[in-house]
């Protein structure tokens, strides 16, 4: 598969390849079109071998989740990544008969320290959407951008790990894919991968919230390091060029 066959396969069905100086972080490059994250998912998990996978930033494991409905469907070994206590207790719950998941209670960072995420307080939920308890970020001014009150913003402190500590903690020696949804960080965390892994997975990753300079250094990061992507809404899916990858609708 190259990347003839996917700008073909873009122009039929309304979202399209894009190259680093198109990227424009404030806008969804395929709002309208019939593909959407799921769909792609869907021929990913259902074309293609995908025995394990990395989700960081996992929530609850229910609302705007995208893989549930895979790793459960497929059995797939995952090692699903959330800070939040309140939300990895019920992530926790979501999985507890699932023995192929394992979870982690941390932040994935550069480096293994306690750091400090940003998060709606609890009790001022009522005042939000059902999107909030997902958005808790390194950066308090992510929060303000979606907007959440200064006052009802509680700093908590959590637990760090750094990516390559994450694959060594579970032992693992090979990765499918790495799906990232880290409120802002997204590109950190996929930086560091790129840069301290050496596994060829198909890594998605959301670059809404990152900003225009850091994108385009991250494209051109994947570009040399022989990955093709493309962007459906708000994230960007990278294929290593050498996978043979299917996605056939």
């Amino acid at each position: 598969m190259n990347s003839k066959f996917l700008k073909k396969l873009s122009n039929i069905f309304g979202y399209k390849l894009i190259e680093k100086n198109l990227v424009k972080n404030n806008q969804s490059l395929s709002e309208n079109s019939i593909l959407n994250i799921k769909l792609i998912l869907n021929n990913i998990f259902s074309k293609n071998k995908i025995q394990n996978l990395i989700q960081i930033g996992a929530n609850d494991g229910v609302a705007f989740d995208e893989l549930n409905f895979f790793i459960k469907k497929y059995k797939i070994n995952s090692v699903l990544v959330e800070p939040i206590y309140e939300s990895y207790e019920k992530l926790q719950n979501n999985y507890k008969n699932f023995d192929f998941v394992k979870l982690e209670n941390s932040a994935i960072s550069d480096d293994n320290t306690i750091n400090h995420l940003y998060k709606v307080d609890t009790k001022f939920f009522k005042y939000y959407g059902n999107h909030i308890p997902a958005i808790s970020s390194f950066d308090n001014k992510h929060l303000i951008k979606h907007g959440v009150k200064s006052s009802h913003i509680k700093r908590e402190e959590v637990r760090s790990l750094t990516i390559k500590n994450l694959l060594e903690k579970y032992n693992i020696s090979n990765l499918d894919l790495l799906f990232v949804d880290a409120e802002g960080y997204d590109g950190n965390i996929v930086n560091d991968f790129l840069d301290k892994v050496n596994f060829r997975s198909i890594i998605i990753f959301e670059y809404i919230h990152i900003n225009n300079i850091s994108v385009k250094n991250l494209i051109k990061k994947l570009l040399e390091k022989k990955y093709f992507y493309f962007c459906v809404s708000e994230c960007i899916i990278a294929f290593p060029k050498e996978k043979k990858i299917e996605i056939s609708f």
